[in-house]
């Protein structure tokens, strides 16, 4: 595999592997190649994001590589979070706000492969708004985060706990059940839409 289809391929996999990153050992099996040729691969893209002035770096945390966003930028991506046409949820938002509700504790991949869309962005979202937040790490390879619902979600939907949730008729693990679910959250809605002055 030539250098620069590499370093290409690196790239994709840190963007699909999202907050949880990825260690050198990881992309090395992933890709077949050796690690240190990997490490040298991540050194210079690390640097090429720095000499092109990117809006993205990549950041070394606890043994694993991810994709960033630089500090500096903060302020714009507060503007962003907190901009009036952003401020309620998508639909995807909502289904996944639904899926970390009903079957909390669970990770981002697990969410992912219930949506079968990433779910990256929506999680973002949901954690700024405080809806949302890490409870844990998983007992799995890459010890990934674990999210439930907040206590701003229980108060936002007048519930003492979690267990007052709606009762979904049977709980079954596909797509009908989550249907079902997301559905019965919805409802709880009353046609409001969330906002972030409803949840602050």
């Amino acid at each position: 595999m030539d250098f620069p289809k590499l370093k290409s391929i690196i790239e994709g996999l840190l963007f699909l592997s999202g907050e949880e990153g990825l260690s050198v050992k990881q992309i090395a099996e992933i890709t077949e190649q050796p690690t240190d040729m990997i490490t040298d691969a991540l050194n210079e893209m690390k640097k090429s994001c720095e000499q092109e002035h990117r809006g993205i770096q990549i950041v070394q945390i606890a043994g694993s590589y991810k994709l960033a966003t630089l500090p500096d930028h903060a302020p714009y991506f507060e503007r962003l979070a907190y901009s009036p046409s952003r401020s309620s949820l998508s639909q995807a938002a909502l289904e996944t706000l639904s899926i970390v509700a009903y079957r909390q504790p669970i990770t981002r991949v697990e969410i992912e492969e219930i949506r079968g869309v990433k779910a990256e962005r929506a999680i973002h979202t949901l954690t700024n708004k405080g809806l949302i937040e890490e409870v844990g790490r998983a007992e799995a390879i890459g010890r990934p985060i674990l999210y439930g619902t907040t206590k701003s979600f229980l108060d936002y939907f007048g519930l003492a706990n979690i267990k007052d949730l709606p009762e979904p008729s049977q709980f079954e693990a596909d797509v009908d059940s989550l249907e079902e679910e997301t559905q019965m959250l919805f409802d709880k809605l009353d046609g409001k839409q969330l906002t972030i002055d409803d949840v602050n």
